[in-house]
């Protein structure tokens, strides 16, 4: 079947979900990743104007690298499908458009070549393509992972295989994934001495999406490991803290409710996952001719003004515990605020936010009157 996504025509096999199996190459779910993909493209160009090549180190139907050539980029394509392959030269045809294609696997491509910007997005774990991505890439590392239960703690064991570290299944999941991610990422990149700074990220139909800036010396390395610690969480209370450092100093009790079952989780990126300034830039360059553009805005909206705390609270979930009824949420962000905290919604969830209180300041900031 034909598809049109945002200014190209495609030809893409047709299919029943999202698809899983070896024969699939297009996932129509995966537009609004696409659509932010290319305008952080288009952003990234503003911000470093000597970035020309991109690799799409999976390419399949080749829908992302002929969108990335269609803005200028001077693109490869790479996948080990053949079928894959013959469907990226004739969609690249289809649109006019020049790049090369190469049917080799995403590694060996990388370690025979250098690119300015290297897109992985495979299915499932993004991990065994991290080394060559961030050893043969010179400016930025857009990864993509599917396989949000080990990331997030429900598979606990795989998690702990893939990524080098111990999540946990917490009422904040999603952002768990994503700090296991770039934890893990931002190792990776360090045995390079590489230092990842993440631009933009963010936890969307169960995927996890992050754009990895990245700084070539051992200093910037040292400065992005700098940024990684653990968790405390407690199962009790949903009282949680951050220890920074790569040893964990687990807590023996809560110190809200004296609970002894407390979760600890890591390594874990606790600094920033997006910069804020980095994020209006794209959503300045998203485009009514994408089709998921009113989807995409909200998103870079919430991103924008996420603070940066590294866990976030449900409403809904903390006002369980406390036997009250859930309130509107700009009135109970407004009640931490006039507390004197800084409060602001993420993009994990409608009522889902961020704050400088712990949950007993929430808790008192917030009650009704």
């Amino acid at each position: 079947m034909r598809v049109s996504e945002g200014e190209v025509e495609l030809e893409v096999p047709e299919q029943d979900g999202e698809g899983v199996g070896d024969e699939v190459f297009f996932n129509p779910v995966q537009e609004l990743n696409r659509d932010l993909t290319v305008a952080t493209l288009r952003a990234y160009r503003d911000r470093e104007p000597r970035a020309e090549t991109y690799l799409d180190a999976m390419a399949a139907s080749g829908i992302r690298g002929v969108r990335a050539a269609a803005e200028g980029w001077d693109v490869t394509l790479a996948d080990v499908d053949e079928a894959a392959v013959d469907l990226c030269r004739r969609n690249l045809e289809r649109n006019g458009l020049d790049a090369e294609v190469a049917h080799r696997d995403a590694n060996a491509v990388l370690h025979e070549s250098v690119f300015d910007v290297v897109d992985v997005d495979p299915f499932g774990t993004p991990m065994p393509f991290a080394d060559a991505a961030f050893a043969n890439t010179r400016d930025l590392v857009c990864v993509t992972a599917t396989d949000t239960a080990p990331l997030c703690g429900a598979h606990f064991h795989s998690g702990v295989r893939k990524y080098s570290a111990v999540p946990r299944n917490t009422d904040y999941h999603a952002e768990m994934g994503v700090r296991i991610l770039v934890s893990a990422l931002a190792r990776t990149a360090a045995r390079y001495d590489v230092g990842v700074r993440p631009v933009l990220t963010h936890a969307t139909n169960h995927y996890v999406r992050t754009y990895l800036e990245l700084d070539h010396g051992a200093s910037d390395a040292n400065a992005a490991i700098e940024e990684l610690g653990h968790v405390s969480h407690c199962e009790d209370c949903l009282y949680r803290e951050a220890d920074e450092g790569l040893i964990a100093d687990p807590l023996d009790a809560c110190p809200e409710c004296g609970s002894e079952r407390v979760l600890v989780a890591g390594p874990l990126w606790l600094g920033p996952t997006h910069d804020a300034e980095f994020v209006a830039a794209v959503r300045e360059q998203v485009d009514d001719a994408m089709g998921t553009a009113t989807r995409a805005r909200r998103l870079l909206d919430d991103l924008e003004a996420e603070l940066h705390e590294p866990t976030h609270y449900d409403q809904h979930r903390l006002c369980k515990e406390w036997s009250r009824a859930a309130s509107g949420m700009e009135e109970f962000l407004d009640g931490l605020r006039d507390a004197g905290f800084a409060a602001s919604r993420t993009h994990y969830g409608g009522t889902t936010f961020k704050t400088t209180a712990d949950v007993s300041e929430i808790r008192e900031a917030t009650r009704p009157e």
